[in-house]
């Protein structure tokens, strides 16, 4: 039988303003349009050479 989930605990102090400044600099870190594009060529590429 599987056990239950435990609840998410709720963030306080230095830990909720830590995970507050790590979620505020997320959007800094998104690939660029041109980076997306050549990932999404590799993968096709790759996509067509994988025969599953």
């Amino acid at each position: 039988m599987a056990r239950p989930i435990k609840e998410t605990p709720t963030l306080t102090g230095k830990d909720a303003k830590r995970f507050l400044e790590r979620m505020a600099t997320v959007d800094k870190r998104r690939i660029s349009k041109e980076g997306y594009e050549k990932s999404l060529a590799n993968y096709e590429e790759i996509k067509k050479l994988c025969k599953f």
